[in-house]
């Protein structure tokens, strides 16, 4: 407990002087990311004061709440979603950070229970033109967003992207520009967004000083997956 414990402090620390750095004070969440994660680690940082836990496998996910269920998590969906797992996502989860295709919001927003609130949701946007990832492209955002948002049981929340990796820390903020200028764009055309859903273990440090609010963080809290 103590080596999680020490690094989520470590973490906590670093987003405060990047937000320093960067003269913000505004919130910025940290998201554990917990995917191949045991429940024992997870419990650890719950009782290390962690509350908010990402999830890309809806099964693996729905194992852990259940061996979890004592524990006030609030859960997030990251990972890429598969049209057979919505109902189990809608019904399972506070937030999803996915959604890249109308099918796929169409498909939550039928699913999620009248007897829970709206669904967090945010758009994945394809900020790199990379083929293989995910994400709706920046030129679309715009549509989808006005989709969303007249569903009853989704709350568009903001914009979520994975920037292709690298290690220079100017890439990195040059990446994450991008996105934070169309989240930006969005709300210039009149959404109500809050949410800048950027930034891991290897490069939240200039996604905060490109505007990130939730980092999702991995492998720095719980060490390498196995």
């Amino acid at each position: 407990m103590d080596t999680i414990y020490n690094s989520l402090q470590a973490i906590q620390a670093n987003i405060h002087q990047a937000k320093l750095a960067a003269n913000r004070t505004d919130d910025i969440r940290l998201l554990a990311v917990s995917k191949a994660q045991s429940t024992d680690k997870l419990r650890e940082a719950y009782l290390a004061g962690q509350r908010a836990f990402g999830e890309n496998y809806v099964q693996e996910a729905i194992n852990k709440q259940n061996a979890l269920n004592d524990c006030n998590i609030e859960w997030h969906f990251i990972g890429p979603i598969q049209s057979n797992k919505t109902t189990l996502i809608a019904q399972q989860f506070a937030w999803v950070h996915s959604i890249d295709r109308l099918k796929i919001a169409v498909r939550l927003n039928e699913a999620r229970p009248q007897t829970l609130p709206p669904l967090n949701v945010c758009m994945q946007i394809n900020s790199s033109e990379e083929d293989s990832k995910s994400g709706v492209d920046i030129s679309l955002q715009a549509m989808l967003a006005k989709e969303i948002c007249n569903m009853p049981n989704l709350k568009l929340r903001g914009i979520m992207a994975i920037p292709a990796p690298t290690k220079d820390f100017a890439k990195q903020r040059a990446q994450f520009k991008i996105v934070a200028d169309a989240f930006k764009n969005l709300q210039q055309q009149g959404f109500k967004l809050d949410t800048l859903s950027i930034g891991m273990s290897d490069d939240y440090i200039a996604a905060i000083h490109e505007g990130a609010t939730i980092v999702r963080i991995g492998s720095a809290i719980f060490g390498t997956r196995v």
